[in-house]
């Protein structure tokens, strides 16, 4: 019966970090035309921490941290969040959200390379293949001119890949680091951490701040969808796979959430999607295809604490 759950618990997790993942480049393209990026997600990130908090004080759930938890909650909520994530949606401002979903789905290319370098990790050969159609197709994407015709443009797709390298090297990093055992709590200290530096550097930027009550509709909607789908939930289950299952396997979200950012761009923000973006969109998915393609999730015990 445990076994059972524990697959349940699994799969919707993973459907978390593809589907719902893969609507928050919409939300945060909406949002990020009306708000400074790093204020929209430090708002996002500080909301969702306090509210974790809250529930878990609800629930009864133990909040209290060690020292070193606390350090590693924010070496992650940096790499993750203030680096990983806001960068990204800065970047929003001159990338389609399509366009910047199919970018990142190179980034289980990042994750094995980073596990080869660091862990001396062997790379499966079916594993390679995947890489392999995740780089083509990322070449067909990139190599569309009529898409990247603008220095800007150039300049975002640059620092996404930073923050590929930033969101790899927190997927091995958690994997093994002293953190607070409870998933959820985990994610809480994660999320307010990050949202307090995207803050600081919110302020560094000199980004003017706004009340809730001067945004649009649309952008409020945004917010408390990301806030409670795109933080709460899909981060949570983001964390609890990064202990049972690969970082590669996890990375693999990165190939579906393109599909999704795609689809939602073109039917809510018009975007435009051309052909080669569509086959880019093919490959990448039979990139995960041969990543993923054991019948069974292989658990590492080495991920489990």
């Amino acid at each position: 019966m445990a076994k059972s759950r524990n697959t349940l618990l699994i799969i919707i997790s993973f459907f978390s970090i593809y589907v719902i993942w893969g609507s928050t480049y919409l939300l945060n393209k909406i949002a990020v035309t009306e708000l400074p990026p790093f204020m929209l997600a430090s708002v996002r990130f500080i909301s969702a921490g306090i509210l974790i908090f809250i529930i878990a004080f609800i629930l009864g759930i133990k909040l209290s941290i060690t020292k070193k938890q606390l350090l590693n909650t924010t070496i992650a909520g940096f790499l993750f969040l203030t680096f990983g994530n806001g960068i990204v949606v800065w970047a929003l401002k001159y990338v389609d959200s399509g366009f910047a979903a199919l970018e990142i789905s190179a980034q289980p290319l990042v994750v094995l390379l980073l596990m080869r370098i660091f862990e001396g990790k062997k790379i499966e050969t079916m594993s390679v293949i995947g890489v392999v159609l995740g780089v083509i197709g990322i070449y067909l994407l990139v190599s569309q001119k009529q898409l990247i015709s603008n220095e800007d443009t150039i300049l975002g797709m640059i620092m996404i890949f930073a923050c590929m390298i930033s969101w790899g090297y927190g997927s091995l990093f958690v994997g093994k680091a002293d953190l607070p055992s409870n998933y959820f709590v985990n994610t809480g200290y994660q999320m307010l951490m990050g949202g307090l530096m995207l803050m600081l550097n919110s302020y560094l930027f000199g980004e003017t701040w706004s009340l809730p009550t001067d945004w649009s509709f649309k952008v409020q909607y945004s917010l408390v969808l990301l806030i409670i789908f795109g933080s709460i939930v899909a981060f949570t289950s983001f964390n609890y796979l990064l202990k049972i299952v690969s970082p590669e396997k996890v990375a693999t979200s990165t190939y579906v959430n393109p599909i999704i950012a795609m689809g939602l761009g073109w039917y809510f923000l018009k975007e435009h999607i051309t052909t080669q973006s569509i086959f880019a969109a093919i490959i990448l998915l039979t990139g995960v295809y041969f990543i993923n393609t054991k019948k069974k999730i292989i658990i590492y015990s080495r991920f489990r604490k």
